[in-house]
């Protein structure tokens, strides 16, 4: 059960008179002690080594509160110290006093002596540069000083062992540790998969449905909960125990305990998507979408996926990918952002509940920065990533990558470790979880090709069928990925989750027509109880006009839409006096010079 690096430590004794242990000091660690299975801070974890060594006394120094003994007897403390001790009451002393009493220590003959001086890296809050100074000349001195010896406890020579415990390995004043072999340092990493594995299958057992479950289901469900606790230190592996004991959850369903933990939620939002409303998501989808068959049906397809949780599931049972992933390409204005804004209001219940990132703005190199947060030391450091915020705030949600080819290729590498392991770490060393999450990217690659003289020409066009359209798309993609970004993993995590979108064929575009003209009525009477109707054949005049050129898609025809018949409406109604309840009817509409007019008049109930 004993990690590689306590071991290290332990073997070491003889060589090293100085040890610094850094990185995981903060965490939690298991040990098998004489009354029993214990979860221990790191300084009584060391204790218990240094104890089961056989060493007479374990000392302990922290900044402000003092000296005291872990382990040992109190004539052996005066004997060590030269100070009575009273158990469970710290010595009050500075930095200063401490050297002066190591330096009988290990200058002590008869003892086997360990001390350990924990948040050393808080030291410079506790006194000041100059006493702090002092303290590591004077220790550094004694290191040079130190020899092995041999004791009535010990079997061979052994250091005297000063123990410092630092956050970081650089927390230590550079000549301290420059060309010094008595200086051992040593990285504590987070718990590996035998240290979890003990944790787990010691403390599961206080979990609801532990001990009722067959042997075969609950070896599967204690592998599941090493497998999802990976890089999590054991103090969480505890917390989700606890977890689990206060919501009476069984050890069934532990999975859903470890989530409910990383996501810092209770309840599953996706749990609460009623199934009628997936299994009818092509008929609803198109509601909003329009003419684009072939891609609601592909959305539609990964939505039901997604429920079930079988995203990644070909590669792992316990997939930690993101719900669901698509890839959005195709012309500007047909419907791929009104299809993610559609997406998030049938999964979670309104349109609003996405984050979108307009890709066009990181095209910078440190623009990754704005996803996860700067570094320390760095502007911004405090505030965090906007991604990684937004993700903490909301697990639950779409993420839409707008125009995905305008990003600079480093943001790439954040992509890959959302697409492949379902998680981001923050500049701040936050982890956040993406496995509740729907990703979108969207994209006109495809739809233009650059000249060898750097303009651009169209690549498709609205006289090729859908199946053309699709194939030459498809293709400019991967070429994309493959050889301009060199980046071919990217494009192999999305998978076939790439939805290609059709142009706004005539058909279709008339609906669309009519969805937008009866918007404009709706929203008219609504907000001021005016009605609008039309005389002879003026809607279709207004029709033929939006509906010319349908290269820009939907947004094109609500453009054309808002110049031809909004601005002159907004002009009549005010020439009109409009006032509530009353009708407007429009007579005519038409274009002179470069400005549209509507001859109209108003009939009042």
């Amino acid at each position: 059960m004993k990690s590689k690096w306590i071991k290290e430590l332990r073997r070491a004794n003889t060589t090293n008179a100085q040890f610094m242990l850094w990185g995981n000091v903060y965490d939690s660690f298991p040990v098998q002690t004489e009354e029993g299975f214990k979860v221990l801070k790191l300084h009584e974890y060391l204790a218990e080594q240094f104890k089961h060594d056989a060493y007479d006394l374990v000392l302990y120094f922290e900044p402000l509160y003092g000296l005291s003994m872990l382990h040992g007897e109190v004539e052996s403390f005066k004997s060590a110290t030269g100070e009575n001790y009273t158990e469970g009451k710290p010595l009050e002393m500075t930095l200063t006093s401490f050297a002066d009493i190591f330096e009988s220590i290990m200058n002590n003959r008869e003892l086997s002596i360990a001390a350990i001086f924990n948040y050393s890296s808080r030291a410079s809050e506790a006194c000041c540069p100059k006493v702090q100074n002092e303290f590591y000349y004077k220790i550094f001195r004694l290191l040079q000083q130190a020899t092995p010896k041999k004791t009535a406890s010990a079997e061979y020579a052994r250091y005297n062992p000063f123990i410092y415990i630092f956050d970081k390995e650089n927390d230590i004043p550079a000549w301290y540790i420059t060309d010094n072999p008595k200086l051992k340092s040593i990285p504590i990493p987070k718990p590996d998969i035998y240290i979890r594995e003990t944790i787990i299958s010691k403390l599961s057992k206080r979990i609801n449905g532990y001990s009722e479950m067959d042997a075969i289901k609950r070896e599967s469900n204690e592998n599941l909960f090493v497998e999802q606790t990976n890089g999590l230190y054991v103090s969480e592996i505890l917390s989700i125990i606890s977890l689990a004991m206060k919501e009476k959850k069984d050890f069934s369903s532990i999975g859903q305990v470890i989530t409910m933990y990383k996501l810092g939620i209770i309840e599953n939002e996706w749990a609460k998507v009623p199934v009628k409303k997936l299994n009818e998501s092509d008929s609803i989808l198109q509601q909003r979408v329009m003419g684009q068959s072939a891609a609601v049906t592909k959305v539609s397809d990964i939505l039901k996926r997604a429920y079930f949780n079988l995203s990644g599931s070909q590669y792992s049972k316990n997939s930690s990918r993101p719900k669901g992933v698509m890839f959005f390409a195709g012309p500007t204005g047909v419907g791929k952002t009104e299809l993610a804004k559609a997406v998030t209001e049938l999964v979670f219940g309104s349109e609003n509940n996405y984050i979108r990132f307009d890709m066009s703005e990181f095209s910078q190199e440190n623009a990754n920065q704005r996803l996860v947060g700067s570094p320390p030391g760095y502007v911004g450091y405090e505030t965090g990533g906007e991604l990684t915020n937004a993700i903490k705030e909301n697990p639950f949600t779409v993420i839409l990558f707008d125009e995905i080819e305008k990003a600079h290729p480093r943001i790439m590498d954040i992509f890959l470790q959302i697409l492949d392991d379902g998680r981001l770490t923050s500049g701040r060393g936050e982890t956040v979880y993406l496995s509740e999450a729907i990703i979108i990217f969207t994209s006109n690659l495809g739809v233009y090709e650059l000249t060898e003289d750097n303009k651009k020409i169209k690549n498709i066009n609205m006289d090729m069928d859908y199946e053309t359209i699709h194939h030459s798309i498809l293709n400019s993609i991967n070429d994309y990925f493959k050889y301009n970004l060199q980046r071919p993993e990217i494009l192999n995590r999305i998978g076939e989750n790439i939805v290609v979108f059709d142009y706004i064929r005539k058909d279709i575009a008339q609906s669309i027509f009519e969805k937008m003209l009866h918007s404009i009525s709706i929203n008219l009477f609504e907000n001021h109880k005016i009605k609008i109707e039309f005389e002879g054949l003026v809607k279709d005049v207004i029709s033929e006009a939006c509906l010319e050129d349908l290269e820009m898609g939907g947004r094109g025809i609500g453009n054309q839409l808002e110049n031809i018949f909004i601005n002159p409406l907004s002009r009549v109604l005010f020439e009109l006096d409009a006032q509530v309840n009353d009708t407007i009817i429009v007579k005519d509409v038409k274009q002179e010079e470069l400005k549209w007019t509507i001859t109209a008049y108003k009939k009042s109930i």
